[in-house]
């Protein structure tokens, strides 16, 4: 018998504020730009890219280019992605993050 998988979507859990904080947080503890615009992406299509584009001002397409796996967000899109999630980015020292994350 044969078996049916599905593609893993991250997307489809992310339905609280604190699911989304913490998908965000693990993608910018990498400080891989590229994760971090694939990450935001995700949360984009979680929340509905429309609503994004309309909170944010930005074009549906702009949000899809910066917010794409090859994507180079500018701090300015950043910024006003982030606080359309109701979130903000916040500096921490280093080894206080990873503190956090070896505990």
């Amino acid at each position: 018998m044969a078996r049916t998988t599905r593609t893993f979507d991250p997307a489809r859990y992310l339905d609280s504020p604190e699911a989304i904080a913490g998908f965000l947080e693990d993608a910018f503890a990498g400080s891989d730009l590229k994760e971090i615009a694939s990450a935001l992406g995700v949360v984009a299509r979680a929340r509905g890219m429309s609503q994004l584009a309309e909170e944010t001002g930005l074009n549906r397409q702009a949000l899809y280019k910066a917010l794409s796996d090859d994507g180079k967000p500018e701090l300015d899109t950043l910024l006003k992605v982030m606080k359309a999630f109701d979130l903000r980015l916040s500096p921490a020292p280093r080894g206080q993050v990873e503190a956090v994350e070896g505990s």
